[in-house]
């Protein structure tokens, strides 16, 4: 209710990212947080504030236009070059700022996504010193602070905000639209390049399924009832979908191409490597590649766990599901021998069976997260 609350709120102060706490979150907590970031991130300007129904705190998180330029910078962020300066993409460069299209515009030269994504990048790698912590969360050196605190549950929820100018305008233009292109470049501004390009692949794809469907109707149209006929047709339409599916993928491959290239992620250098799972725990060592402090957790411990606890759990929620299915099958058995019972009650087996996997899904969720949670240690 909280996440719903902070969302329609509206800031009374500029802000990209919302961090917000829960509602048992003592003073000492924040006041550590907010003095880490302050000093760690001085390009962030952070303002405290309290939600006066859900006693909420959270901090409304934003950074100067310069700064943003610096971590542009720091992260390699790519932009459109002016066309003087040769055009293209490029990685963005404090010092030749000025050969990038819309340098000079502080509202345009930045796309929310890309605001956001520079204030995430610096949130995330705001690092523990040596000996660091705070209540019982100890630290080790150079370790991310706040996805450590997001996953002990100090820290409620990291997000970005919407703009609601921005949606409402793709509502019209994307969602409404019937029988028009997709505002791909839009897309790509406000949500990035991974979404952008599955729902250009989506659009494509279904584009792409028209000439099956046609195909296949007219040759569906046309073929007699006899067997022979049929199984020509049958030989037909599965050549057709051989050669439609080989054009299919390499028409993709030259579009997808022409999209990377288009939003400057074509010739992106490989991430590097990611960090732990803020989830893992185990034992401190000294790490033999790295030398430098990090949790291990022996891998005949994690096998054990699998064996002796993952595996029973499994089968234990599998042989109940079966076990609950067979006696609602029973059940319906039983009802439907019984003549004299109403009509209403012979769907009363169904219902159960309804109720009890809504339940069982709940439960699985849950069995689920437990598994996946002691899996990181």
């Amino acid at each position: 209710m909280s996440h719903k609350a902070w969302m329609k709120t509206v800031p009374t102060e500029n802000c990209d990212v919302l961090m917000t706490f829960p509602d048992t979150t003592d003073d000492h907590t924040l006041l550590w947080l907010l003095n880490h970031i302050r000093l760690g991130i001085p390009e962030l300007i952070v303002q405290v504030r309290h939600h006066k129904h859900t006693r909420v705190y959270a901090f409304f998180v934003t950074a100067t236009y310069e700064s943003l330029l610096r971590g542009a910078d720091e992260i390699g962020l790519r932009k459109p070059v002016k066309a003087e300066f040769g055009g293209g993409m490029r990685s963005f460069s404090c010092e030749e700022d000025y050969i990038y299209e819309n340098i000079e515009n502080e509202l345009y030269f930045f796309t929310s996504q890309e605001r956001q994504n520079i204030i995430r990048y610096w949130l995330e790698n705001l690092r523990a010193k040596q000996g660091e912590a705070l209540h019982n969360i100890h630290f080790l050196e150079g370790q991310p602070i706040i996805p450590e605190l997001a996953a002990r549950g100090v820290i409620q929820q990291v997000f970005p905000l919407h703009e609601q100018r921005i949606l409402k305008r793709l509502m019209k233009s994307w969602v409404q639209a019937v029988c028009e292109a997709q505002p791909l470049d839009d897309i790509c501004d406000y949500f990035g390049v991974k979404i952008a390009m599955y729902f250009a692949w989506l659009g494509f794809y279904t584009s792409a399924m028209v000439y099956p469907a046609v195909f296949g109707s007219i040759l569906y149209t046309f073929t007699d009832s006899d067997q022979t006929s049929q199984d020509i047709s049958c030989v037909v339409f599965a050549i057709f979908n051989v050669i439609w599916a080989t054009l299919f993928l390499e028409e993709w491959k030259r579009r997808g191409a022409e999209f990377a290239y288009k939003w400057g992620t074509l010739d992106t250098p490989a991430e590097s490597i990611e960090e732990p799972r803020p989830q893992f725990r185990g034992i401190k060592r000294i790490s033999p590649v790295t030398s430098a402090e990090e949790f291990y957790y022996p891998p005949w411990k994690r096998l054990l766990f699998q064996c002796l606890v993952s595996l029973p759990v499994c089968l234990a929620c599998l042989t109940l599901v079966f076990l609950l299915m067979l006696g609602c099958f029973q059940l319906q058995e039983l009802v439907l021998s019984i003549q004299e019972l109403p009509r209403i009650i012979r769907f009363l087996p169904k219902i159960i069976l309804a109720l009890i996997v809504t339940a069982c899904d709940e439960l699985y969720k849950k069995v689920a997260y437990w598994l996946n949670d002691m899996g990181a240690w």
